[in-house]
Parts: C-alpha cells; structure tokens; sequence
C-alpha cells in the first residue's frame, strides 16, 4: 500500500483513531493537513484549527486547504456524553456540511472515508428519520430539523452515527456518479481512544475494564459473515488497527479481538493489495484502505 503524493485532509487528528491515522498516512507517503479543535502534538505537512459544530468557522477552515485534496478522513467527533445538540452538530452536520466544502476541492479518483461506530448498526430501525434528516440541504436547515425531532440525550451517540451510515449510503453512489469520488463508512467497535476513556470514565467503576460491561454487550454485538451473532470480548487497540490496515489481518474473522469493521458503501471498495470489493459485500477493517 502507497500514498505518496496523495494529499490527505485528516480531522480529528489531534488524538485517538485519527492521530493514529495521520502518522500511518504518513508513514506511507501521503501528505497530510490536520484538522481539529485542539492544538497538533504530532508531525504534519499542515494544520488548521476549527470548531467542526460551527458552519462558519468549517467555510473558513476549508478556504485554508490546499487546492487539490486526494482525499478526506471525517474521524474527528465528540463522545455520547456531551450535549446531544452538540454531538448533532459536530458528528453529523458539521462532517456533512465539511465534506461537501471539501468535495469542490476533489477531483476524479479522490476519496472520502467516514468513521461512524458499530453502534450505527441499528440503523434500519431508524431508517426513515435519518432518510428525513439526510434529506435536509444545508447545516441550518438540519439543525431545524432536529430542533422538531430532538434525539434523546441517552442515544444521541449511536443515533448520529446510525444517521452517518445512511447518508453515506444514500449519497455515495451520486456523489461517485457526479464527481468520480468514492465515499466509504467505516463502523469500527470499540477502541482505546480519548473518546472511549471519557465514556467509560462518565459510566462509573467497571466499564474501563477489558471485557465490555453487561449493559452494553448487546449493543456491541455484531455479524459475521455467516451471519452468526458474535459478542465483543474487549475493546481493539490503535496498534491492532494498524496490523489491520497493512494487510495482516484482514482477511481473517476475530470474534475475540474487535479487530475488523464493516464498510458501508455504494461503490467499490478498494483494498490494500489492488483488489476491489463490489458494494453488497464490502468490508475492511481500517479507513486507511479506503483512502488508497
């Protein structure tokens, strides 16, 4: 796998899956301008500070990027715990109204990943609701909408990564069709990430421990390829990630180790080693192969 010369737009990369992210882009040659909330601790080729909650500011942010982008990663995000105005704001509006800016920058060939969660996997319970959000055109015209249909503070989390999924889903063959860019969802389980620290630390003794508390192993669940239900046994690593995103592991089922992810896309997903996955059976465990 090469990124050399590819410019890659990184948010969130100030910490947790997308630090990780920007150092491995790196790593394999890529060009990458961080953008966050916070101040980098780590080597980029360019920064820019922005509040990801706030159209203005991301209109500003955008005029700062270079010319030409090669690709976007959406991994920036707040945790379940804050506001859900907020999380609204930042994990699907203010992703979907930077990813649109960002897309005039994009040409044929370029692509875009966006982190959503396992826990986005509910979302054909909620399918219309999210069709009537996705449906909105602007951030403010969103934001309306959710002031008439408030998501409640206990689901927020999962309920705008559920809406995340959908929209991927229901623009990603447009946007392919009219742009020639890919756009891929990737829902990874649980990860030792600040976000996850956060939760865990608000959801009281016990739930930072190594196996997921009882309350949330059915949420954490998901489908094997065979369709079979398999328990989450603990939360995956950065480090895991990255064997994943080389290829070591990615061919392999681990149901002990929350190593693996589904991709949610309408068009190919291309993998690490050239080859391509046709939409209906596309999965990879890390957003980095969807970017090459």
């Amino acid at each position: 796998m090469t990124l050399n010369n590819k410019t890659i737009v990184v948010t969130g990369c100030c910490s947790g899956i997308g630090a990780d992210f920007a150092k491995l882009a790196r790593q394999q040659g890529a060009r990458v301008i961080g953008v966050d909330r916070n101040a980098p601790t780590l080597t980029l080729d360019g920064f820019v500070q922005v509040d990801l909650g706030d159209p203005a500011a991301i209109d500003a942010a955008v005029a700062q990027l270079p010319a030409k982008v090669d690709a976007l990663a959406n991994i920036a995000g707040v945790p379940g715990t804050s506001p859900a105005e907020l999380v609204g704001r930042v994990n699907y509006l203010g992703l979907r109204h930077f990813t649109h800016r960002v897309l005039e920058r994009m040409g044929e060939g370029g692509s875009i990943v966006n982190i959503a969660s396992i826990l986005g996997a509910e979302w054909p319970q909620r399918l219309e609701p999210h069709r009537a959000l996705g449906a909105t055109t602007s951030f403010e015209e969103g934001a309306k909408w959710l002031a008439a249909n408030p998501v409640p503070q206990e689901t927020c989390y999962q309920y705008f990564k559920e809406a995340l999924i959908v929209w991927t889903y229901t623009q990603s063959q447009k946007i392919f069709m009219e742009r020639g860019v890919r756009m891929n969802c990737v829902a990874p389980g649980p990860v030792f990430t600040p976000i996850l620290g956060r939760l865990c630390a608000d959801a009281g003794p016990g739930a930072g421990g190594k196996r997921c508390p009882p309350h949330e192993a059915p949420r954490l669940q998901r489908r094997s390829g065979t369709g079979d239900r398999l328990p989450v046994q603990r939360r995956g690593t950065l480090g895991e990630r990255h064997q994943c995103a080389r290829g070591r592991r990615a061919r392999l089922h681990l149901p002990v180790i929350e190593g693996l992810a589904h991709v949610c896309t309408t068009a190919p997903v291309h993998l690490a080693d050239g080859r391509a996955k046709p939409a209906a059976t596309a999965s990879h465990p890390c957003a980095v192969a969807c970017v090459v």
